[in-house]
């Protein structure tokens, strides 16, 4: 079969003909119709992410058809399915267990033709969705339902601020938000993106390259009852004065460097939380299939490229230029 392979630190995208695997009981083989990049898999093809293996096929999300089915998952066979990318999640829901991994590293994911995995982490795709709107959902979808209905506990006419909103993430959360009744702002680097935002329903948005981002937000929102943050670094330290009383500020990521030095009084008068996230348990993925089904959401698809232009795409991811997911089609 056809395969993005982790090949080496020097071919980390490499595209090549590999075994097709075999399922065993309990396990099923999925024909994949299209795969999704995260900004996971760019880290991984930059050699900066814990336990890189060589060869690996990379890939956490996928949907596709059933065509192997071991024993004991005969049920699955020919079902339009999508993948749960959170594995061995483990006893307690609040946090997950040491032996929890993620589809794509160690083991082989989903940017192949074909992508074995146990038949209990199988959910019916959507069936108003295409192969690649399904696609896009797993790892950035479950993520932003965990930060924002686990963690944040969100409800209807809260006040929710999206720090960074162009990521396949972050417009996860943006959609997620309004799903819930939320009132939603954004940061974004480009008024492009701010506007794409808008069309999709934010309130409002600020560049947060401009000086005065924090006091814009605060003319414009008056304050917020969940910030969610994947970028954290300098300006983190002003998010704390756009808290309303007993905010919450969600966070599961880092690129912008560490938590600053911040003044911690705000925090502890208006009892603020900051809660650190990663992806999700099987109930919250069904719970955001569910919520995905009784809206009819559609995910936001930047772009599209064949199997064989997975360069291009990595590309792309790696310049930040996306608004939504890149999705790799493997008709």
């Amino acid at each position: 079969m056809k395969a993005l392979v982790l090949e080496s630190a020097e071919n980390p995208v490499v595209i090549k003909e590999v075994d097709k695997p075999v399922a065993g009981p309990g396990e099923v083989l999925v024909q994949i119709k299209a795969a999704a990049l995260n900004r996971r898999d760019w880290w991984i093809t930059q050699g900066k992410y814990a336990g890189i293996k060589y060869p690996t096929i990379l890939g956490a999300d996928g949907a596709g058809i059933v065509a192997e089915a071991g024993e004991g998952t005969e049920e699955w066979l020919g079902k339009e399915v999508i993948i749960n990318p959170s594995h061995n999640w483990g006893e307690h829901a609040a946090f997950q267990s040491k032996e929890f991994k993620i589809l794509g590293l160690p083991d082989d994911g989903t940017m192949a033709e074909y992508v074995l995995v146990k038949a209990e982490y199988l959910y019916l795709k959507p069936s108003h969705l295409t192969w690649e709107q399904a696609a896009a959902i797993p790892l950035a979808g479950l993520t932003a339902y965990r930060a924002l209905y686990t963690k944040a506990g969100i409800k209807k006419g809260d006040k929710v601020l999206i720090v960074g909103v162009g990521a396949g993430t972050g417009t996860f959360l943006l959609q997620w938000a309004l799903a819930a009744g939320a009132e939603v702002f954004v940061t974004s680097g480009t008024s492009e993106k701010i506007q794409q935002a808008k069309a999709l329903g934010a309130a409002a948005g600020v560049n947060y390259k401009a000086q005065d981002w924090a006091q814009e937000l605060k003319h414009l929102a008056g304050g917020f009852d969940i910030v969610v943050d994947s970028a954290l670094g300098p300006d983190f330290a002003k998010i704390p004065d756009l808290c309303n009383p007993g905010a919450r500020i969600v966070f599961f990521g880092g690129t912008a460097g560490n938590i600053p030095e911040i003044n911690a009084r705000p925090i502890f008068w208006k009892q603020i939380q900051i809660l650190g996230t990663t992806m999700g348990t099987q109930d919250e993925f069904k719970a955001m299939l569910d919520m995905v089904n009784e809206h009819k959401i559609i995910p936001v698809v930047d772009e599209v490229y064949p199997l064989d232009n997975a360069k291009a795409a990595f590309q792309k991811m790696g310049e930040a230029k996306q608004f939504g997911k890149i999705v790799l089609s493997i008709a």
